[in-house]
């Protein structure tokens, strides 16, 4: 099989042995041309460095990751053509690793295809992410848990890797902020809003001791065993949340946590401050957020200005 040299700014990537073997299954058993196969080969390369950044490598990607990953990649003005099929091929690509016995479950199985033929996907609306916070009613323990969560997730546009890790000892409830231990370890304090401090607040002293069935634990989220939450976990109580709102698009965690920003920058501040709010080391990833923002500008100057 002829196949195209890698670049070699890429000839360190770990997960090439592993996508060479995935491509040359595709060569004998479908018979994909020279140029499709290179088309695989830069979607798989571009997720492995992604990952690698991340610290993850390619067979050890969950869903709520990809999904991540899918996001930026449309935030970032890749059409959504070719982020479908991205999609594809990450879907072929995990069922092979699933046929090699090298993973247990397919973590696309989740993902929804892009809808082609429509402008970028826009952040998530300020009265949509109200109908989201408002849908967990009631006082029992999950729902004022769940409250919580998504009340911290907006306020503080914190990872869900962050969110479902968070210990009560993180929480300063004097000083109304959250400790965050980021990637690479690098610590951030990020302000908590009033907002999600009395739901938070709430949660503990109501909610929280209920779940706390396996005994004492420092998880400040607790999932119905008494256990750290997972992130899928936290994935399925977005999307059954979602229904209950009637709110008719995918949602994730990273919807909020883009939402998060989007809404900051909308409402005049600063891309240093967002950046340094959201843990980003590169600045160049925080503005990735500024598209959809000065989209959201134009687009209300259109509709409002005599002369839009």
């Amino acid at each position: 099989m002829e196949k195209s040299s890698p670049a070699q700014s890429d000839a360190d990537l770990k997960a090439r042995p592993l996508i060479e073997r995935y491509l040359d299954v595709l060569w004998m058993e479908k018979g994909l041309s020279d140029n499709t196969l290179a088309a695989y080969r830069r979607d798989l390369e571009a997720l492995s460095q992604w990952l690698e950044k991340q610290g993850l490598d390619i067979d050890k990607a969950d869903g709520i990751t990809l999904q991540e990953y899918l996001a930026l990649r449309m935030a970032s003005k890749i059409s959504a053509r070719s982020t479908s099929r991205a999609l594809s091929c990450l879907r072929g690509f995990y069922q092979y690793l699933i046929r090699d016995n090298r993973i247990a479950s397919d973590p696309t199985a989740l993902l929804e295809n892009p809808k082609l033929g429509r402008p970028l996907p826009k952040s998530l609306s300020e009265s949509d992410v109200d109908r989201l916070l408002s849908a967990p009613a009631g006082d029992s323990p999950l729902a004022l848990r769940d409250k919580a969560m998504l009340e911290l997730l907006y306020a503080t546009g914190l990872r869900v890797t962050e969110l479902v890790s968070l210990s009560v000892m993180q929480i300063n409830t004097r000083q109304g902020v959250v400790r965050v231990t980021g990637k690479g370890g690098k610590e951030r304090l990020v302000p908590l809003g009033d907002e999600a401090l009395d739901h938070l607040e709430n949660f503990v002293r109501k909610g929280r001791p209920a779940l706390l069935t396996a005994g004492q634990s420092d998880v400040l989220f607790p999932s119905e065993r008494g256990r750290q939450m997972t992130r899928q976990t936290f994935w399925h109580r977005i999307k059954h949340w979602t229904l209950v709102a009637g709110i008719d698009k995918p949602l994730s965690p990273h919807t909020l946590r883009h939402a998060f920003a989007t809404h900051l920058l909308n409402h005049g501040a600063d891309l240093r401050v967002v950046q340094l709010l959201l843990g980003h080391s590169d600045l160049s990833t925080t503005q990735i957020y500024t598209h959809i923002a000065q989209a959201r500008m134009k687009d209300l100057h259109a509709r409002h200005h005599p002369r839009g």
